[in-house]
């Protein structure tokens, strides 16, 4: 069964997921850029790190204890979250959208189009 953060992120348009770093952390990515890394603790997912607009990234870390600069990654473009149960699966839903999205709009437009429509091979490459 598969982690439900893991299920929501991989329910994205054309998410994959990759273990470029050997078996974990997993990484989530669209049109093979990252919009997510994950650490899993006993099949669990224990903190996820996600990209994020710097001036959003700071107030969430000023809300919540759970989110902190991004580690092991651009602090000011990334937050890794603590999953405690602190933040609730709407947040934590939100915080992933925010992420795609953004990685997502970063795509040649071409690619981006391929993604949305849901034109992408299993390998993430335009089919």
């Amino acid at each position: 069964m598969r982690d439900p953060i893991m299920a929501y992120c991989l329910s994205k348009k054309g998410a994959l997921e990759d273990y470029p770093f050997s078996p974990l952390p997993v990484v989530m990515k669209v049109g093979g850029k990252m919009f997510a890394l994950l650490s899993m603790e006993d099949h669990k997912v224990s903190h996820i790190s996600l990209k994020c607009d710097p001036v959003i990234a700071a107030n969430l870390r000023e809300q919540h204890e759970a989110v902190q600069p991004g580690y092991h990654l651009n602090k000011k473009h990334w937050n890794t979250v603590t999953l405690d149960g602190s933040l609730s699966e709407a947040d934590l839903h939100d915080m992933i959208d925010h992420s795609y999205d953004l990685v997502l709009n970063t795509l040649p437009k071409a690619k981006r189009l391929a993604i949305t429509q849901r034109l992408v091979s299993s390998d993430g490459e335009d089919a």
